[in-house]
């Protein structure tokens, strides 16, 4: 009678290939480690369970690296002719996993049978081989993200800690690393357990991991403690972690003790400052992008924008009813636009209405020309217009259609690109219109990050550019003819939340340049107090009124039943001077 082969116990070579979690017990022993901790064991049960293509981001220390790198010698232990490359910021990082996985193949007593035999076997920290058929791809390939990736082939492959700040500080370096990994789908073969594993730490809200996870690249976030704002994960926490919330575990315990305890933490947020700590250990964004990105939409104050009069004074409020939740939104998540709380005083004229314009030549760069008017220090951006022919005749007139639509005194041209050329071609089209309208040409010569940001950081922190409805509207809906990814880059709002002070923060940022160039011209009028104001003409107001009872009384009374303004009664004194009979008569 032969035994059930069901209860056979297993053998320990045969428990090692089975389970993971085993073989790295057993790995960690070999090189005299601590047993493994929850979390790394966590890790491991969802690097030999996960999905096909998968993402790790796990606090720093916790050994994602070592766990992997023991999970592709695992991978060789139950299948040596699998094929696998491992892929790094650096080269050099990919060439360390490398050799660290020959010196544990030559060095481990029970690897010992994936050792090459043969002369002709690779053994390189580029490249090397493992007991197995003649391929002309390695067993374990390392290479560099930007390095030759094209040509090569794997049944695994492993992209450990590709984004780094050097590669991924502005939005352009991260759509070239980005558009490096999808190289990787390319090299996968096509068999049905070959799989993909990205492994890091985010570096801002618009990493490339959050990118990949909408492509489906299944994220799996383990923290160092449990998070106070759960929200701030999306609902990518590991479900180990979820389940200890669930059942009451409290926010801020540590939930990987015997990796690191709560006094360790402590010491270490002291002397790393809490934005890198929630950084490196928390995986929480959102602190890093509040400070790194500092022109919010929500200091923005959004209603309808009147085109030739003003209030004396808007008022600001960031109470959820302000929030404006029918117009979209291309910026931070959370940034919202917010309209105002009370307009205050009398409608009067503005004071004065600029167009500011900033010329490109043809191609993919616009001409961006913005409609700004100024009244008791808050500025008023009634319409922007984009244009990508350049400096040709129709944009130009449309431009001035623009100025008289707002009556516009003053054009302000960057000198930069034409070296003024753009300049003398408005004045000719000004002559031939027949409107005064003054030129002032401007000259850059601080770098364009920190001018546009330098420029618009205390107006919006002071709340006092007030936008239209339009203006957001018409940004939105610009370019309709383009792909989606590439509106964006156009878009003005989208170009605002992304600014930051590193050199190339935004692919395109003509219309930016052409808001901040505007609004640095009013920078001495933005002195001038709304309150005080107010306070200065409701006395001249006093004054007026005074002097007109004693003048004339019937007249300062009809007045005052009419409800008339200082402006109005001036007006009406007037009329009626002009009418009256001469005095030598």
């Amino acid at each position: 009678m032969t035994k059930d082969s069901s209860t056979t116990p297993k053998s320990t070579l045969e428990l090692l290939q089975s389970d993971f979690k085993l073989f790295l017990q057993a790995l960690w022993a070999q090189l005299d480690l601590p047993s493994p901790t929850r979390a790394q064991y966590a890790i491991a049960d969802y690097l030999q369970h996960g999905p096909k293509r998968l993402q790790i981001q796990a606090f720093r220390g916790v050994g994602k690296s070592w766990i992997t790198g023991a999970f592709v010698l695992w991978t060789l232990f139950n299948d040596s002719e699998r094929k696998i490359m491992i892929i790094s910021a650096s080269k050099e990082r990919a060439d360390n996993m490398s050799i660290f996985l020959q010196k544990l193949i030559i060095e481990t007593p029970w690897l010992s049978h994936l050792r090459p035999t043969g002369d002709d076997a690779r053994w390189s920290r580029v490249s090397f081989d493992v007991k197995c058929s003649p391929h002309q791809a390695p067993s374990v390939k390392s290479v560099g993200i930007t390095g030759q990736l094209t040509g090569s082939r794997a049944d695994l492959m492993i992209l450990d800690d590709i984004e780094v700040p050097g590669n991924s500080m502005t939005e352009l370096m991260r759509e070239k690393l980005l558009q490096l990994c999808t190289e990787s789908e390319s090299i996968l073969t096509p068999k049905q357990d070959s799989r993909i594993m990205f492994l890091g730490t985010p570096q801002t809200t618009f990493t490339i991991y959050r990118k990949l996870a909408e492509r489906n690249y299944r994220p799996f976030v383990w923290t160092a403690r449990y998070p106070r704002k759960q929200e701030n994960y999306e609902g990518l926490l590991a479900p180990q972690l979820q389940d200890d919330i669930d059942n009451g575990a409290e926010p801020w315990d540590v939930t990987d003790p015997d990796r690191f305890d709560s006094d360790d933490l402590l010491e270490r947020e002291a002397a790393m400052g809490r934005s890198n700590f929630m950084l490196q250990f928390m995986l929480d964004t959102s602190l890093s992008d509040a400070e790194k990105f500092p022109l919010k939409m929500a200091d923005l104050v959004v209603t309808s924008v009147n085109p030739s009069t003003a209030p004396e004074s808007v008022v600001w409020c960031s109470d959820k009813s302000n929030v404006i939740k029918d117009l979209p939104t291309v910026g931070l998540p959370g940034d919202y636009f917010y309209s105002p709380m009370q307009l205050q005083g009398t409608w009067n004229p503005y004071t004065e209405t600029i167009c500011s314009i900033d010329p490109s030549g043809r191609g993919t760069d616009e001409t961006a020309a913005t409609y700004i008017s100024q009244r008791n220090g808050f500025l008023y951006l009634h319409e922007m217009r984009a244009y990508r022919d350049g400096y040709s005749d129709n944009t130009l007139l449309d431009i001035l259609k623009g100025c008289k639509k707002f009556n516009v005194t003053k054009l302000l041209i960057e000198t930069n690109f034409g070296d003024g050329i753009v300049g003398e071609l408005f004045k000719k089209h000004l002559q031939q219109t027949k409107q005064a309208i003054d030129i002032e040409e401007v000259r850059a010569n601080v770098r364009k990050e920190d001018r546009i940001i330098d420029s618009l950081e205390p107006i919006l922190n002071q709340h006092r550019l007030i936008c239209n409805h339009d203006v957001i509207r018409w940004d939105f809906n610009s370019n309709p003819e383009r792909p989606p990814e590439e509106r964006l880059q156009y878009m003005l709002f989208y170009q605002m939340s992304r600014m930051c002070r590193e050199k190339g923060a935004v692919k395109h940022d003509d219309r930016l340049d052409s808001l901040a160039q505007g609004v640095k011209y009013f920078t001495d009028a933005m002195a001038i107090s709304a309150h005080e104001a107010m306070k200065v003409a409701r006395r001249d107001d006093w004054n007026d009124m005074q002097s007109a009872w004693l003048d004339d009384p019937e007249q300062a009374a009809n007045h005052m039943c009419f409800g008339m303004n200082l402006a109005t009664r001036k007006k009406a004194r007037q009329l009626k001077t002009n009418n009256s009979v001469p005095t030598w008569v």
